[in-house]
């Protein structure tokens, strides 16, 4: 009859939940070392997504349109024009202004050098200065009203769809379209408040979207509301989330995960906790100075956060301290055991067994 190996056996054990087999020694088991690994507290939260700077664009006078220079989604930059409306009787008077000014200019630099040579009065140098001044504010007020009719960016970003048609009458305040700057989103999300001293500027977020399942955005708080909902008792809780790929769209909806008191932790194998009640034990493995075989001991310890295959242990066990993460059924508090392998947390049982094909 063929003999089946003795690791084989381990791993099939392993596989059906089977005790490892025992040696004479005792008990086999397979342990792990605790060690340090970063850690952070998670809050879940949904928030709104809004853009970094965003503004309806819309007139500032009545005219009708001339000139469109923009299309639906285009990306443009800051002071570039996007509508141009009717302004031909602006620009005259303009011009008319401008000759103005010349006019005053060359009236005042006519007087100057007479007036230094006491050829003309003060009081005429004074009179061509006012002329001279009052042309140019009246020159800087027709400007401003052509500038009106020119309807620029006021910052870098994406225009959204075009309301609006080449010859429209528009009035103050009639929406054209929007302007988002998308570079940059803002999530806001509610907290509870007795959270607020843990909530700091810079701590990391983990957001996620419904329209990109398999995709995580990664981003930091950059401000907390000064004020408290009397009603939720939450606090609104701004974080920046960097859109360079242009996925993320003001409006979306967004699970948060908010990391909290992040640190280093001691943590071990979540497999090597056990429970009795509601109190958290392991099974320590101890060497004796004199070189006999290793023994269990059961350590009570307190616990912390969760991670996905890991525990964080708060109390009971100090770093470097070897628990058993499989044969725990087996071990008897007090009692010798056998080692067969150390978890390390980059090789599969296989492997640490030496079976691995």
């Amino acid at each position: 009859m063929q003999t089946i190996p003795r690791l084989t056996l381990i791993l099939l054990a392993l596989a059906v939940g089977a005790p490892l087999p025992a040696t004479a020694a005792g008990p086999g088991v397979i342990v792990a070392a605790t060690r340090l690994a970063p850690l952070e507290d998670r809050t879940e939260a949904l928030g709104t997504l809004r853009a970094n700077e965003s503004v309806v664009i819309t007139a500032k006078v009545t005219e009708s349109i001339s000139a469109l220079h923009f299309d639906d989604g285009h990306r443009v930059a800051a002071g570039d024009l996007l509508v141009e409306m009717t302004s031909r009787e602006e620009h005259a008077l303009v011009e008319e202004a401008s000759a103005r000014v010349a006019e005053a200019r060359r009236q005042y630099d006519r007087i100057a050098p007479l007036a230094a040579s006491g050829s003309a009065s003060a009081s005429q140098l004074d009179e061509r200065r006012r002329d001279l001044d009052t042309a140019r504010a009246a020159l800087l007020a027709l400007e401003a009203r052509l500038a009106d009719r020119l309807i620029k960016a006021p910052f870098a970003g994406v225009v959204g769809l075009r309301d609006v048609s080449l010859g429209t009458l528009v009035t103050p305040g009639q929406r054209i379209t929007t302007l988002d700057d998308v570079s940059v989103m803002k999530l806001d999300f509610p907290v509870p408040s007795i959270l607020l001293p843990s909530l700091v500027p810079g701590l990391g977020i983990e957001a996620h979207t419904r329209a990109f399942p398999r995709r995580s955005f990664e981003g930091t708080v950059s401000a907390v509301d000064s004020r408290v909902d009397p009603i939720t008792r939450a606090v609104q809780v701004r974080a920046l989330l960097p859109n360079s790929d242009g996925l993320l769209r003001p409006g979306m909806l967004m699970r948060v995960d908010l990391l909290r008191n992040p640190r280093e932790g001691l943590v071990i194998p979540e497999s090597a906790l056990l429970h009795r009640g509601e109190a958290h034990y392991v099974l320590r493995v101890e060497t004796a100075a004199d070189g006999s075989d290793p023994r269990a001991e059961r350590r009570q310890v307190q616990i912390g956060t969760r991670r996905p295959g890991l525990v964080e242990i708060t109390a009971g066990l100090v770093l470097g301290d070897r628990v058993i993460t499989h044969g725990a059924d087996k071990a008897r508090p007090g009692e010798p055991v056998t080692v067969l392998a150390e978890e390390d947390g980059q090789r599969s049982l296989a492997e640490l067994l030496g079976t691995a094909p």
